[in-house]
């Protein structure tokens, strides 16, 4: 399936959906046991699966925000590169990490261009992708 505008988001059903619903149902799950042990005196044990599903909350919280800040200063390193081969220097330092991630979709031949549009206007990450008339896909990026 071709990349474009309207499909590039990332979606992992058994991440996105599947995880997701698993850790709330159990967080849920866990909070009922803790309120039903204040009568039967299961309180420590209780109160520890609670805090092991806060735990895989905030798990997998940043387990996707450390992968994407990953993702992110390898797609900067990846477009500077592209940058330079294109003009000899480097990004220039008014754009934003977000923009840049949002600029890689952008073909050679429009970049230039779509740069100086995005420092002069401030472009944001959704108003760059909608500039871009040469799709350039990104099949990297969880």
């Amino acid at each position: 399936m071709e990349q474009n505008l309207k499909n590039h988001s990332k979606y992992v059903p058994g991440y996105h959906l599947v995880l997701s619903l698993l850790i709330l149902l159990g967080t849920i799950g866990a909070f009922v046991n803790l309120s039903n042990s204040l009568t039967n005196n299961n309180l420590y044990s209780a109160s520890l699966i609670v805090i092991l599903f806060l735990a895989a909350i905030f798990i997998f919280w940043y387990l996707r925000q450390f992968a994407l800040k990953a993702q992110d200063r390898a797609i900067r390193a990846e477009e500077n590169l592209r940058y330079f081969s294109l003009t000899g220097k480097l990004l220039p330092q008014q754009l934003r990490l977000a923009q840049i991630v949002a600029l890689r979709f952008a073909a050679d031949e429009e970049l230039l261009k779509l740069v100086e549009e995005t420092i002069a206007k401030n472009l944001n990450t959704k108003e760059i992708k909608q500039a871009i008339i040469n799709w350039k896909a990104d099949y990297n990026r969880l």
